[in-house]
């Protein structure tokens, strides 16, 4: 057999189809790992300055109301997502007595700039005599959620 090939002659039979079979699950690598590469290149080079965004958290006497105020909130782009978590218990102190109730947290993911305009909305529209809402800074996150975040609450 003649490959026309430098050092081919020394091929025969099954040398040629394991040669081949290499080249091609090379070939195959070498795209899937470029692929893995350049998708984790671009997640990494997604620039995020630490603190931009921030949770904030408050707390519902029921689920009509957390329901409510979460809609509201998405609505007037204070926020791109509130997550509504049924079924805790707050135990505080409150008027001079400990108090327990059964609550509803919401978790509410937004640009730390818009944070006052959200608190204010919350107050307006929270049936508490003192609201919770509490934020804390995101410093770190999943890229393109954090780009999420940015692209959908305004400045």
């Amino acid at each position: 057999m003649r490959l026309g090939l430098p050092g081919a002659e020394a091929l025969q039979g099954g040398s040629v189809r394991v040669l081949v079979t290499t080249v091609l699950l090379s070939l195959l690598m070498f795209q899937l790992l470029r692929s893995v590469g350049l998708r984790a290149f671009s997640m990494a080079s997604e620039t995020y300055t630490p603190g931009a965004h921030s949770a904030a958290f408050v707390t519902c006497p029921n689920d009509t109301v957390a329901k409510d105020l979460a809609r509201g909130i998405v609505e007037r782009k204070l926020a791109a997502c509130v997550n509504i978590v049924p079924a805790i218990t707050s135990v505080y102190e409150w008027q001079g007595k400990i108090e327990e109730d059964s609550e509803v947290l919401l978790m509410i993911k937004t640009r730390s700039s818009r944070v006052p305009a959200l608190a204010e909305y919350v107050r307006s529209n929270h049936p508490y005599e003192v609201a919770e809402v509490i934020s804390l800074p995101i410093d770190q996150g999943n890229p393109p959620y954090l780009k999420w975040i940015g692209d959908t609450v305004p400045e």
